[in-house]
């Protein structure tokens, strides 16, 4: 009988000369896990605050520079009031729950999105969580928060038009709309992970992901371990990276 890898085995399998710089998650499942035990959909979502603490230990642990995790999205408002409230709540929740640990591992906790939409409150917490951990020199954990791609080009188009009308003709090219997006100071995601076997990428980092490598897995979010991270990461590494040239076989 075939037994599954553990953790340990997983990691000596890791060439840590050639780790991803950036990985950015889109994490999906927190509804169903919780529907297939019967519980109210906020059970899962606090159960997925679990996996949260699962990726980021395991990319500090290692030595990922970047992490990049997308935690709400400009759709998500379309969700039952309730359930929006709810996860307000918990996002404050982890916030103030979680700077001691950030700080102990030396994270510095960044955020994208049209974030001046969120609650008063939430944006208090955040900018109190980006405050305390601005310091740290180590991963670089950014919360997509009110996110949208397709919303993030808008924005990047209308301000590279208001610099026009304010300094005449702008050149636009690729790098000139980098330099506008809300990632302007991180690099392209090398990883991108979804969980819950979902394929597609939910309006996530449509512009920076043009040549990241994908791994989806059937694992839904509460359930995803390091384990399941360590797993990405090894098949990553046995993968050729073109970039649309030509490959070594």
């Amino acid at each position: 009988m075939k037994t599954e890898p553990v953790e340990a085995d997983l990691l000596t399998q890791i060439d840590l000369d050639r780790l991803p710089q950036h990985i950015a998650v889109i994490m999906d499942g927190n509804g169903r896990w919780a529907k297939r035990r019967r519980l109210p959909r906020i059970a899962g979502h606090r159960a997925g605050i679990s996996a949260v603490r699962q990726a980021v230990e395991a990319c500090a642990r290692l030595g990922v520079p970047y992490l990049t995790l997308y935690a709400f999205s400009v759709e998500n408002w379309k969700r039952p009031h309730t359930e929006v409230k709810l996860l307000m709540n918990l996002l404050r929740e982890y916030l103030k729950k979680e700077i001691g640990e950030l700080n102990r591992q030396n994270i510095r906790l960044g955020v994208i999105g049209r974030i001046q939409e969120l609650p008063k409150p939430v944006l208090q917490d955040l900018q109190n969580a980006l405050d305390q951990t601005r310091q740290n020199a180590g991963l670089r954990l950014t919360l997509a928060l009110n996110y949208g791609a397709r919303a993030e080009l808008v924005d990047a188009v209308r301000e590279l038009l208001a610099n026009s009308s304010r300094n005449g003709a702008v050149t636009v090219d690729e790098a000139t709309l980098s330099a506008h997006l809300y990632t302007h100071d991180l690099p392209d995601p090398d990883l991108l992970i979804r969980t819950s076997g979902e394929l597609r990428l939910s309006n996530f980092l449509l512009w920076q992901v043009a040549y990241a490598e994908l791994w989806v897995t059937e694992t839904l979010w509460p359930d995803f371990t390091q384990k399941d991270l360590f797993q990405a990461i090894i098949d990553y590494q046995k993968r050729e990276r073109r970039y649309g040239g030509l490959g070594l076989g």
